[in-house]
């Protein structure tokens, strides 16, 4: 064992960094009886964007740049990180985090949306790197593991949550193009040695435009080209949109501008201006001189007009009114706000938004904030397929029931940025006609693809190590559980037959027998799998990194009514863990709670099943006490589960704060009726003697502090002090903490 352990703890965003100062300081203290240091790493917004710009700060004010040093932390074999929920910053989020620091006396540049020389496109390049999901490629150096603990499974089939009615006549259904997509067009190859290429525009007029120069492959690596037709894409979305004012449809946009940050907003961008088109064909000098861009969604249009005259305001208002009651309904992000789907292109996040709405029957709300059935518009069909099959099956069988049930676990092809979510520096919106190349450093033409004006190239990698690692761990799942195990590969698919050669070759060097292992399309595997779960029977799912994000939302919604009690593990490449918390979709809603009334309902059960396997891990490299820690905290959070302690969200109700005391009590607890450690057994009994007796003044403290309006002198970069004062509320209860 080590001289001394340590758990890298991350400071996030909204919601997951203010129960982080309620319960960290727990953590800290029953950890540090095992010798257990835990240390922490800002990968906030705010942090990443100081750590960026040091030169323009005060050196009082700089800060490190944590997340390069997790960069580096997580190829290390000691590696113990837990993980929490960041912000995947839009546009909009970094000029409002950036005008926040400004206003605290940080001396950052502005974001500049349209560069006007050098010094400002290097800006921009800058800050570009903070956009969209800019932390998770860099810590995930392993593939993933998520499935549901047995005690939050069992805690979902005794306390089911709702589900909507199906019908078979529901008309209910996903839109995707037919042609002229990524899927469509995309092309594959595997390299047979280690090379490097340059991505090449090749214009017309004979000329060469070096789009990304000397990209480093290695042998065995799959590499895929694709491209998205504009022109093709906005006829597809004119065409849905009649289709769904005739129908009477709600108009539901799906897609994911945090991790696909480059795509995706370009998607998102052509459905506004296609919706919006006579507000462009009337006022378009008007939207381009204030600078609007159609991909920043009509939240920033809006706000972008302020700058026009009063007059000529109030007549793009009008049009933009006139074009929401004359097209289809649109999906509501916040009926009572009139915020649609259009007003922020992260606002409605796939993975998310479409577990939710097949939850609820396939509707989502309205402008009059009514459930409406729903058009679901996911241009690309590539995993669009996926969630039509789940609506298909819904519509045969009915819902599906969370008291018997199954439950469905993955295993991700993750590690070093495999496939489309580390494709961020190889997607480019080409400006114009021509063939984009790749090139090997001999001329070989790797792939290529015929390119318009406006159409999305994208180059995706796999590298060899990660599919063999991906195709291992699927078998380990399989043979420790017995569960019937899928690998998700489309033969249709270029990029999937090469997947597919991949894993018939490296299955066998494993021993299977007596497992059930099988590769099937996605359609083939998602049918099979509702089969098996409705069942009552478990299953693995093995996938690629997108259908890994989405299928970790979309079952544990239908299962457990949330994604955020999965237990998320990343075994490292090199040795080490990387244990994720569940998904932060909610964060900003409830950090908005917290600040009306005081209320915080974040679920920090994510937390507790990383900090489990954390301390397990420990406990496995010769930690004994670390071991015993595990397994009380395990205990302990069933507990809490079995009595209903996890925060509700109307105010009055147990809050986190609340939560956390009562975690705290049963972690103690649990650990005085252990054996294994008589010192911990000791020093914990005093501790849950001194919580118990002292439960009803403490509560009352935490309820009484409830339904003031909360102060944190910011909302990207809150005061640390502040948030001490309102997520530590009861002195009592930190000073029995205090005491170990």
């Amino acid at each position: 064992m080590a001289d001394k352990s340590i758990i890298t703890y991350t400071l996030t965003d909204e919601a997951p960094a203010l129960a982080t100062r309620s319960f960290l300081p727990i953590i800290r203290a029953f950890t540090k009886t095992a010798g257990i240091e835990v240390e922490t790493k800002d990968i906030s917004l705010a942090g990443r964007i100081m750590a960026a710009f040091p030169e323009y700060l005060r050196e009082d004010q700089r800060v490190s740049d944590d997340l390069a040093i997790l960069g580096k932390m997580v190829k290390q074999p000691d590696a113990n990180i837990i993980k929490l929920p960041n912000i995947s910053a839009s546009i909009p989020q970094i000029k409002k985090a950036v005008a926040e620091l400004q206003s605290k006396g940080f001396n950052l540049p502005d974001y500049p949306e349209t560069p006007a020389n050098e010094k400002e496109e290097e800006l921009k390049v800058r800050y570009d790197k903070i956009k969209g999901s800019a932390v998770n490629p860099v810590l995930r150096e392993g593939n993933s593991d998520r499935r549901a603990p047995g005690a939050v499974k069992a805690f979902a089939r005794n306390n089911p949550h709702s589900m909507g009615d199906w019908s078979a006549d529901s008309p209910v259904h996903v839109a995707f193009m037919k042609e002229g997509d990524f899927y469509g067009s995309e092309t594959s190859a595997i390299l047979k040695a280690d090379d490097a290429v340059n991505i090449e525009l090749h214009k017309k007029d004979g000329s060469v435009q070096i789009l990304l120069e000397d990209l480093a492959l290695l042998k065995g690596e799959v590499i895929d080209s694709s491209v998205m037709d504009c022109a093709k894409l906005r006829e597809f979305y004119a065409r849905e949109m009649a289709d769904a004012k005739d129908k009477g449809l709600l108009f539901s946009l799906h897609l994911k501008a945090t991790m696909m940050k480059v795509s995706d907003p370009v998607l998102f961008g052509h459905a506004l201006s296609v919706f919006f088109a006579p507000l462009w064909e009337k006022f378009g000098a008007d939207l381009e001189k204030v600078g609007v861009e159609p991909d920043n969604g009509l939240g920033d249009l809006l706000k972008k007009i302020e700058a026009l005259d009063e007059s000529r305001q109030k007549e793009i208002r009008a049009e933009i009114e006139s074009c929401l009651e004359n097209g289809p309904e649109v999906a509501m992000v916040d009926s009572a706000r009139g915020i649609t789907n259009f007003h922020v292109p992260s606002d409605i996040i796939i993975d998310a938004s479409m577990p939710a709405a097949i939850r609820n029957s396939g509707k989502m709300w309205n402008r009059k904030g009514e459930l409406q059935e729903m058009k679901a518009v996911i241009p690309d069909r590539t995993y669009a397929c996926v969630y039509q099959a789940a609506v298909d099956y819904c519509k045969k069988h009915g819902a599906f029931d969370p008291t018997t049930m199954g439950s469905v676990a993955n295993v991700g092809l993750m590690a070093q940025q495999a496939e489309e979510y580390g494709s961020h520096n190889k997607t480019f919106e080409i400006a114009v006609e021509g063939t984009v190349k790749v090139v090997s450093r001999s001329g070989e033409v790797l792939l290529e693809q015929p390119v318009g004006v406006g159409d999305i190239f994208r180059m995706c990698q796999a590298k060899d190590a990660p599919i063999r690692d991906w195709v291992k761990l699927g078998v380990t799942r399989a043979r420790l559980t017995g569960d019937k195990t899928i690998f998700w590969l489309d033969e249709n698919r270029a990029h999937d037959r090469a997947l597919r050669e991949k894993v018939a070759f490296y299955l066998k060097e494993h021993d299977t027998a007596g497992l059930d292992i099988s590769v099937l399309s996605p359609v083939e595997a998602a049918t099979v799998t509702m089969e098996e779960i409705s069942a009552g029977r478990n299953v693995i799912s093995v996938t690629g990194n997108v259908l890994r994000d989405y299928l970790t939302d979309l079952f544990p919604i239908l299962e457990l009514g949330t994604s955020a009690k999965m237990l998320s593990v990343v075994p490292l490449m090199n040795g080490g863990g990387l244990f994720e918390t569940g998904a932060g979709g909610t964060a900003p809603l409830l950090l908005k709670q917290l600040l009306d009334e005081n209320h915080l309902s974040w679920d920090s059960l994510g937390e507790l099943l990383a900090l489990t396997v954390s301390l397990e891990k420990i406990g496995l490299e010769g930690n004994a006490k670390a071991a015993v820690l595990s397994r009380a905290l395990d205990k302990g959070t069933a507990v809490l589960l079995e009595n209903r302690k996890s925060p509700g969200v109307e105010l009055g109700d147990l809050d986190s704060r609340g939560s956390h005391f009562y975690l705290t009590l049963y972690w103690a607890k649990a650990l005085t009726e252990q054996e294994e450690s008589g010192e911990l057994k000791e020093l914990f009994s005093k501790i849950y003697a001194d919580l118990a007796s002292k439960e009803e003044e403490i509560m009352n403290k935490l309820k009484d502090i409830q339904g003031n309006k909360a102060v944190l002198d910011g909302y990207y970069w809150p005061s640390e002090e502040k948030m001490a004062e309102l997520m530590r509320p009861s002195a009592l209860f930190n000073q029995i903490i205090d005491t170990l």
